[in-house]
């Protein structure tokens, strides 16, 4: 009988090993879930900065612009357009749009600027419109983003 109880004794301290073993697992395993997880933010953080840097110092690339022309009653060549943003994270304004007027054979004819004061955010896009009086023999135009401002 003597030994019945030693083993009993014996099960109920391997048991109470096993159990503050457990706990010892779980609450380690809790804190390197939240250390790894502090980690993934900063990456994303760390992440995130960088590519607000990169289109808020170069926006151009992140910039596009389309559109159209045709010649009104009065014979101004009307160009409508649009700009897009494909960035992520800037919003840009006063974007500087470059204009050249093209014969039908290609030539160059003028260049002409027009900065258009909107504020631009991530993934919106804009419409324009304006009226120039062309040169003579114009055939097209084509538009391209020169310059643009990041806000703050």
């Amino acid at each position: 009988m003597l030994k019945i109880n030693f083993l009993a004794k014996n099960n109920a301290v391997k048991n109470y090993i096993i159990f503050l073993l457990v706990i010892a697992i779980c609450s380690s395993s809790c804190e390197t879930a939240e250390v790894k997880l502090n980690f993934e933010k900063q990456d994303y953080d760390q992440a995130k900065e960088t590519l607000l840097e990169k289109e808020t110092k170069n926006p151009l690339p992140f910039l596009l612009v389309n559109g159209s022309n045709k010649r009104n009653l009065v014979g101004q060549t009307v160009v409508r357009g649009k700009l897009v943003s494909l960035a992520t994270l800037a919003v840009y304004k006063d974007v500087n749009v470059e204009l050249k007027f093209f014969s039908k054979t290609g030539a160059l004819l003028e260049t002409d600027n027009e900065t258009f004061y909107e504020i631009i955010h991530p993934g919106e896009s804009r419409d324009f419109k304006t009226k120039y009086f062309a040169p003579k023999g114009t055939d097209s135009v084509a538009l391209k983003v020169v310059a643009a401002k990041s806000t703050p």
